[in-house]
């Protein structure tokens, strides 16, 4: 079995630039509408996109404590939305076979728009 970009077997980690308006609401206010999102597919996760910061309204955020550790990815760092904690996280200093999506945040819940 040939390693993925990850070096892990059968693991495999791509990063493209999306063609789709992604788009984040919540409690009916737009928190992030991007037409320049990043879209990450990992072996065995569902597709994510990883939208510019400066398409998110930062200011609607509240950082959180919390952080998480991908050996793929690398350190996550958490948001929280009101009512919903930790709901958008970025890699600060992502690995090298992810770094385009440094300087983006990612979110649990996005509308896709054709």
């Amino acid at each position: 079995m040939t390693p993925g970009a990850s070096g892990i077997p059968g693991h495999k980690i791509t990063v493209e630039q999306g063609a789709e308006r992604v788009r984040v609401v919540h409690d009916g206010q737009v928190v992030a509408d991007s037409t320049r999102a990043l879209v990450l597919r990992e072996t065995g996760c569902p597709v994510r996109y990883y939208l510019p910061a400066e398409d998110v309204a930062m200011n609607l955020l509240t950082p959180s404590d919390t952080t998480t550790y991908c050996p793929f990815k690398g350190t996550a760092s958490y948001w929280s939305l009101p009512d919903a904690a930790d709901a958008v996280w970025s890699y600060p200093e992502p690995k090298a076979d992810v770094a385009a999506i440094k300087g983006h945040l990612c979110f649990y819940e996005v509308e896709v728009v054709g």
